[in-house]
């Protein structure tokens, strides 16, 4: 938090994620499938956290001014482990992944916390998979433009994981700090 690689970091988070989400929203269809829809939902929760980050890491970074109060470091950092509970809890997914985060989140165990990471990256992997399942099925299922989109969305929404990911660690090292 406060340096330009978390700044770069987060943009790269938030540039990607958004690029999933164009993707995959440019075809009609995607709804009809639940992975994609789920991919859908969860880039859509991921762009405005990252957004957010993105300005205040730009406003510490240009204005040097480090927001390294306790208040404000335990917000981010609650935020990128905590807070991704809220697929689970309002739309309803029954996932093995949301049972574990919402159980972790009662023991309030931050190293157990990484939800809307591992949330971004079930959603890349299912997205991959039903993308790799129309491709082998044929192009009755899916026209060689929209599965190529699917790719395209299915890879960027990795890119986006490993950028959230390595943002994530590197502000749970700030923690001690604290």
């Amino acid at each position: 938090m406060g340096t330009s690689a978390s700044l770069s970091l987060r943009l790269g988070h938030a540039f990607f994620s958004t690029a999933s989400l164009l993707f995959m929203c440019l075809h009609i269809d995607f709804y009809n499938y639940t992975a994609f829809s789920y991919l859908v939902t969860v880039m859509g929760l991921m762009i405005p956290w990252s957004l957010t980050l993105v300005m205040v890491d730009a406003y510490s970074v240009f204005i040097k001014y480090l927001p390294h109060q306790p208040r404000i470091l335990l917000v981010i950092i609650a935020g990128d482990w905590v807070t991704q509970i809220f697929p689970c809890s309002v739309f309803g997914f029954a996932t093995e992944t949301c049972r574990c985060s919402l159980y972790a989140s009662k023991v309030h165990n931050l190293g157990n916390m990484q939800v809307l990471s591992f949330l971004s990256l079930a959603a890349a992997c299912a997205t991959a998979s039903v993308t790799d399942l129309l491709v082998d099925a044929g192009g009755s299922f899916c026209p060689t433009k929209s599965c190529s989109r699917f790719q395209l969305s299915a890879t960027m929404a990795f890119l986006s994981w490993f950028l959230s990911f390595a943002s994530s660690l590197f502000n749970l090292w700030l923690l001690p700090s604290l």
